[in-house]
C-alpha cells in the first residue's frame, strides 16, 4: 500500500476477489501499477477509509464499486471527506465509484446467465445444495436467477468462493459495466 497511488474500495473481499479476478484476465497486474484493492468490511465504513485514503488523509486517488442499496452510505462517505457535495450518480463515476444494479452477484448472473452459472456451481461440487434450495417453499416459485443470487448470499464464504470462478467465465465483452467502467476508469488514471 506504501507505493500506491490509487485506492479501490469496495465493501467485501468477494468484491475485491472479483475485481482482482478481471484485471488478472485482462492482463493487468494492479499492484504493480500502484492500485491497491481495500475490502472495507461493509459499505457504511467508507467515511473511515475516504479520511484514511482521501484529501484529508493520505490524498491518494480514490475509485471504487457498491451495491445500488449503499450508494448513499458511499455518496455521504465521499462529500464528508471532502470529494464534492449533493453528488449525483455521475458525479460518482466521474469520481471513479460505479454502482451495481443490485449487487455484484446480480450482475455477474445477468452476464452469464442461468445456465452458465448453473454449470459453475456444479463444478464448485454443490448443483445438490442448489436443487435443495429450489424446492424450499420460499424459494419454488421464484426465478432461477433469484434463486442463484439467493444461493450466492446464503452459506458461508460462498460469495469469495464463486466471484473468480465466475469472472473466469465471462466473454470480456460482456462484462458487467460497473466492472468494466471501473478497470477503465483505472486505466485512464495511470501514473497520475
Amino acid at each position: 500500500m506504501n507505493d500506491a497511488h490509487t485506492v479501490v474500495l469496495v465493501e467485501g473481499a468477494s468484491d475485491k476477489s472479483a475485481v482482482e479476478a478481471l484485471a488478472e484476465r485482462r492482463g493487468r497486474n494492479l499492484a504493480a501499477e500502484g492500485i491497491s484493492l481495500v475490502a472495507m468490511g461493509g459499505a457504511t465504513n467508507i467515511g473511515a477509509y475516504v479520511r484514511r485514503f482521501g484529501p484529508f488523509g493520505r490524498d491518494l486517488r480514490l475509485a471504487g464499486l457498491c451495491d445500488v442499496g449503499e450508494e448513499g452510505d458511499f455518496r455521504r462517505g465521499l462529500e464528508r471527506g471532502g470529494l464534492g457535495s449533493s453528488l449525483s450518480r455521475s458525479d460518482l463515476e466521474a469520481l471513479g465509484f460505479f454502482v451495481c444494479v443490485a449487487d455484484l452477484e446480480d450482475e455477474l448472473i445477468r452476464a452469464l446467465g442461468t445456465a452458465t452459472v448453473e454449470r459453475v456451481v456444479d463444478a464448485e461440487g454443490e448443483l445438490g445444495s442448489f436443487r435443495t434450495l429450489q424446492k424450499q417453499p420460499a424459494w419454488r416459485g421464484r426465478t432461477t436467477h433469484d434463486q442463484l443470487r439467493r444461493f450466492m448470499g446464503a452459506g458461508s464464504g460462498r460469495k469469495i468462493r464463486y466471484s473468480g470462478p465466475l469472472v473466469a467465465e465471462l466473454d470480456l465483452d460482456r462484462v458487467p459495466q460497473p466492472l468494466d467502467r471501473l478497470l477503465a476508469h483505472l486505466l485512464d488514471g495511470r501514473g497520475r
